[in-house]
């Protein structure tokens, strides 16, 4: 793989990775329902057009829905030269659906100037990086919560990979490995990567600065700690509190720059951060599949 020269250059305008997210915007498409991990904290079984967290979509689009609201999108005066970026952030894994290929090649041809970005599990990074150099991707975000399995196997309940399913610390381990080879390779493309990491207090709290560490060795260039959303299998624990939030990322800013203003976006978003446009009021219960 032929490493890209200056892959900040790549994202001039990314509101996640240093651009003014005041003035410019993004657009995520929700055209990747099908994911290939059970997360604790996740929860994507149905939607509330007033709710902005990870994994919700009024609606799922077809690459072809998606490349004609991309274009609807920049074709409106107020909002089309807000937008700096496309990106695929699910309700599921974007590299476990061909759906996201498929839709980033269909943007690629017709709106080359806009910024391509992803974010994953990670699960499938080392087999799928080839296929991210393809579609000109310039910014990637893996959601990391452990380095220890130990602590994985208590995030994650299960890992599907070559049509098996994994438990225990024999998932969480591999998902591990694929997540942090993956980033490796990730960097050594030239793409541009942020780390999310998931804060569930009691759980990975000590895993966090080690996290800092290893994956500014390997490449990333920022760090995003998300505050837990009590839901699904974490639905009975307390979130961070801010204060708790603000210290873990003023200490670990100290190894790797700290993204401060993430609002958890959902699949669907698209506007400046903290300011979405209104999204459709779904119609019905949305149900997505983990899936191999």
């Amino acid at each position: 793989m032929a490493k890209r020269c200056g892959s900040m250059s790549n994202i001039q305008g990314h509101p996640c990775f240093g651009g003014n997210h005041h003035k410019n915007g993004r657009m995520h498409l929700a055209v990747a329902p099908r994911c290939n991990i059970k997360c604790g904290y996740c929860n994507r079984r149905h939607d509330c057009a007033n709710e902005s967290r990870p994994g919700v979509t009024s609606r799922l689009l077809t690459p072809g829905e998606a490349a004609a609201k991309v274009r609807e999108v920049m074709a409106s005066p107020a909002i089309g030269p807000l937008i700096k970026v496309v990106g695929i952030a699910g309700p599921g894994d974007p590299l476990h659906n061909e759906e996201t290929f498929e839709t980033f090649r269909l943007i690629g041809e017709e709106f080359p100037h806009l910024i391509k970005c992803l974010s994953t599990n990670g699960l499938l990074l080392p087999e799928r990086m080839s296929l991210l150099e393809e579609i000109g991707l310039h910014s990637l975000t893996v959601t990391l919560n452990a380095l220890d399995p130990r602590v994985g196997k208590r995030i994650y309940s299960h890992v599907c990979h070559d049509g098996a399913i994994h438990r225990g610390e024999a998932g969480a381990a591999l998902l591990i490995a694929n997540q942090l080879d993956g980033i490796r390779q990730a960097a050594k493309l030239g793409l541009t990567i942020k780390i999310n990491t998931v804060l569930i207090p009691g759980v990975n709290d000590d895993e966090i600065p080690a996290i800092s560490r290893k994956v500014r060795e390997l490449g990333a260039f920022v760090m995003n700690i998300m505050p837990l959303i009590p839901q699904a299998d974490f639905a009975n624990l307390a979130p961070p509190t801010p204060e708790r939030l603000d210290a873990l990322r003023q200490e670990n800013e100290k190894t790797i720059g700290q993204f401060k203003h993430c609002r958890q976006c959902r699949s669907d978003a698209v506007g400046l951060i903290g300011q979405d446009l209104p999204v459709a009021q779904p119609t019905q219960e949305l149900l997505f599949t983990q899936t191999a």
